[in-house]
């Protein structure tokens, strides 16, 4: 930073395609501070470090960051200042931020430099140095890009093109630039492996009114998938051809979106050529809809998803106690599970088995070198997803292992409750997840009680579990994006949960798929449709705190689930799935 002139340098927690979870190569945040989680910023100047991040992490980045040299800065707590007022407070007149301005975006960096404005602040945004003191960085991911066949995706890649287009005409838009890796593997109908857990692939692309240039790594193709993109008159360029391609844009309307377009890449674009700036990206809202054969598939995946997570829970009640265990036993027994499902793809992000305390930290994952022993009382709870062929899953199941506190019960009862409420819901087209999320936390706020997290997420179709533009939660978080109108076709996680730092963590977690209800002179209604199908654990149930509907919602769901889930289950399994989603009265 001295030899470069640099007074305070940013590091977020992103790759040149601002995805949320990034390859190894991009985890120069963890490398530099030691934190872990997948948000996070760090801001250092020439005397002190900070790291801010949101709720989802204050326990794992208080843990994490004990005794170094990094000062952790909760966000949204009173008192704490965003990274603006920091840097604002920090920096010198007319002194220097830097940031590696492939991995900030437009918007960010704008929002950055307006506010130090009056410290007439200079910005160095071609430097990359955090690679430069990281010594044996690891390779940029090249891994293989593969065909998802048009009996998975319903729909083919001119098809989505022509929509695309559309959109761009729509707009006045000459040429449209691509730079989310998920919204690309959508359009092209490829998938690859450069992200963890996520089937993209490192890639650009610039659509044109009549052309379609896509930015790899040329390693990647194999000579099918050269083939394929040949026949559909997409021309290929090396990944590193990006910039140089976007420089020489010239009297072009441009779309894109400033928060998906990184800085660097907008600071590229001639001034001859207008930016249309998009509120979101076209394939973006348009991959959110999910259409019917990517439906039908979807519900077919969370059945072999259901077996896979019944199964789980068979073995977990029947081997607890009997042998030494620990949460990533427990963990891999969850991925060997679902490797026996037909179809199965791979996890869609890292298992989180956490027991007891370790709970209390809601994105909590166990390794090798630091994992707990399980025992024969008090909660596990795990949070895990599968990719298949037919979709993607993400489910939340918290287990009893033996005795627990009249605490534990209560809180995991109004927790599961809340999640089930979901499937009850009935509301008018035009509603967001800010105008649902009350009713999933209302009884949590009855008892002053409340979870730091959005309750709901979108979910792609074998692609990011983490999806825009959809969501669940109670206020607007801008760099979520996730406040978007709720449409019929779209897919949402319901997971609230409970966490009590140093005690227990519990969370309970369905996807649901947004489907048309009745019209009337009202409106269009909608409703959930359930998607997830596996047990609720009723030796955790409490029923003093459920009310006549809660018994009724609880016992439908698991005469479902039953249904749904015994068929692919013998003997001893399929007996004790009956007894796990037995009907209970107040009187349990």
């Amino acid at each position: 930073m001295r030899k470069e002139g640099i007074d305070a340098y940013l590091v977020p927690t992103a790759d040149f395609h601002e995805s949320e979870y990034v390859g190894e190569y991009f985890k120069c945040r963890q490398f530099l501070t030691g934190f872990n989680g997948t948000a996070g910023t760090a801001v250092f100047t020439m005397n002190e470090a900070g790291l801010w991040t949101d709720g989802r992490y204050f326990v794992q980045a208080k843990r994490q960051l004990a005794g170094s040299f990094v000062t952790l800065y909760q966000m949204g707590s009173p008192g704490v200042p965003a990274i603006e007022e920091f840097l604002k407070d920090r920096l010198p007149e007319g002194g220097c931020l830097g940031f590696d301005g492939r991995t900030v975006n437009d918007e960010s960096g704008r929002v950055l430099l307006k506010a130090l404005e009056e410290k007439k602040a200079a910005v160095s945004y071609k430097k990359d140095l955090a690679g430069a003191v990281w010594e044996n960085r690891p390779a940029l991911s090249c891994r293989p890009i593969w065909i998802l066949e048009e009996r998975y995706a319903g729909k083919a890649y001119k098809e989505k093109l022509c929509g695309l287009r559309l959109a761009m005409q729509e707009q006045g838009a000459d040429v449209h630039i691509m730079t989310a890796l998920d919204e690309i593997a959508w359009l092209f109908n490829l998938r690859g492996g450069d992200v963890l857990h996520n089937p993209v692939f490192l890639s650009n692309a610039l659509v044109g009114r009549d052309t379609v240039t896509l930015y790899v790594q040329l390693e990647a193709l194999s000579k099918e998938v050269s083939r394929y993109l040949q026949d559909n008159q997409v021309e290929v360029k090396p990944y590193d051809a990006f910039y140089d391609d976007v420089a020489a844009l010239r009297n072009q309307a441009v779309l894109l979106e400033r928060k998906k377009v990184s800085y660097l890449a907008c600071e590229s674009i001639d001034v001859s050529c207008r930016i249309i700036n998009a509120g979101i990206n076209p394939c973006a809202a348009a991959k959110a809809v999910k259409n019917e054969t990517e439906i039908e598939n979807i519900r077919r995946a969370h059945i072999k998803d259901g077996v896979a997570v019944t199964k789980f829970m068979y073995w977990l009640k029947h081997t607890i106690g009997t042998c030494g265990m620990t949460e990533m036993t427990a963990a891999r027994k969850m991925e060997e599970l679902r490797s026996e499902q037909d179809g199965y793809l791979g996890p869609s992000f890292v298992t989180g088995a956490s027991y007891r305390e370790n709970a209390a930290m809601c994105h909590y994952h166990p390794s090798d070198g630091a994992c707990s022993e399980l025992k024969a009382r008090g909660f596990l709870l795990v949070d895990s997803g599968g990719h298949y062929y037919e979709g993607t899953t993400d489910i939340t199941r918290t287990f009893a292992l033996g005795p627990l506190t009249d605490e534990e019960r209560e809180i995991f009862t109004v927790v599961a409750m809340s999640m089930l409420k979901a499937g009850d819901m009935k509301f008018l087209y035009g509603c967001r997840g800010m105008n649902l999320d009350y009713t999933i936390r209302e009884a949590l706020w009855k008892r002053g009680l409340d979870f730091s997290h959005g309750t709901g997420h979108g979910v792609g179709y074998v692609l990011n579990v983490h999806e825009r533009p959809n969501g669940l939660r109670w206020k607007i978080v801008p760099e979520r994006q996730d406040s978007a109108v709720i449409e019929p076709g779209m897919i949402c996680s319901v997971e609230p949960g409970m966490y009590f730092e140093g005690k227990f963590g519990t969370r309970t977690e369905n996807l649901v798929l947004c489907v048309p209800d009745e019209k009337n002179e009202y409106g269009q209604f909608l409703r959930f449709e359930f998607l997830t199908w596996a047990p609720i654990d009723l030796e955790a149930i409490d029923t003093r705190f459920m009310d006549e509907l809660d018994i009724k919602r609880l016992n439908a769901y698991h005469a479902e689930v039953y249904q749904k889930i015994s068929p692919f289950l013998r003997g001893d399994e399929k007996t004790w799935l009956k007894e796990a989603t037995r009907q209970i009265s107040v009187t349990m």
